[in-house]
C-alpha cells in the first residue's frame, strides 16, 4: 500500500494539489537560472585585409573580354547604365556581372536576344542558363564566369543590385 502525500484542508473544503517543495528547498542558492543561458559574445573583429587574400584573386581575361564584349552588345541596342562589375573574389558564381537597363520590356528582350545569337554566331558560346525571357522585366543570361542582368528601368532601381555590388570594382560603359 502506498502512502498518500498529505494535503493541507482550505476553508472552502476542497483540496488543493499535493504539497511540493519550495524553490528555497531545493538546494539551489541564488536565482534560479534558465537552462541554455549563454553570456553575451564578445563582438568579433574585422580581420584587416591582407596580401594573401589580395593574392587569392586570380586574373581571368577571356571572362574579361566577355564582359566588355557583353557590354558592347548592350550599347549597340541602345542600353542604358550599362555597368561592368567585376566580382572576383566576392563571390564564387561568377568573375565578373554586365548590368545594364532599358527603356522597355521589348528593348530588354531584343537585347538579351542581340547578345545571344551574336555570341552564339562569333564564338560559338551558348548560355549555362536563361531566366525572365518572357516578361523583358528582369533577364538574366549566365555566361558562367560572366553573368547578364538587363533590366527594364524601374525594376533595376527596385532591386538596386548596383547597391549589392557596391564595394566591387565597378566601370560604366558608354558607346
Amino acid at each position: 500500500m502506498t502512502a498518500k502525500p498529505k494535503t493541507r484542508k482550505s476553508p472552502a473544503g476542497k483540496k488543493p494539489a499535493p504539497k511540493t517543495k519550495s524553490k528555497a528547498s531545493r538546494g539551489t542558492k541564488g536565482p534560479l537560472k534558465k537552462r541554455g543561458a549563454k553570456k553575451p559574445a564578445a563582438p568579433r573583429k574585422k580581420k584587416p585585409a591582407t596580401q594573401a587574400s589580395a593574392a587569392a584573386i586570380v586574373p581571368n581575361p577571356e571572362a574579361e573580354a566577355l564582359a566588355r564584349r557583353i557590354g558592347a552588345l548592350a550599347l549597340d541596342k541602345k542600353g542604358l547604365d550599362v555597368t561592368l562589375y567585376d566580382v572576383r573574389g566576392k563571390t564564387s558564381f561568377a568573375d565578373y556581372l554586365v548590368i545594364a537597363s532599358g527603356e522597355s520590356d521589348r528593348q530588354v528582350a531584343a537585347m538579351a536576344e542581340h547578345i545571344e545569337t551574336t555570341l552564339k554566331a562569333e564564338k560559338g558560346l551558348h548560355t549555362v542558363g536563361t531566366e525572365g525571357r518572357e516578361t523583358g522585366n528582369w533577364v538574366l543570361l549566365d555566361y558562367g564566369d560572366v553573368v547578364v542582368h538587363l533590366f527594364y528601368s524601374e525594376q533595376r532601381a527596385f532591386y538596386d543590385l548596383d547597391g549589392l555590388w557596391a564595394d566591387a570594382h565597378r566601370e560604366v560603359l558608354a558607346g
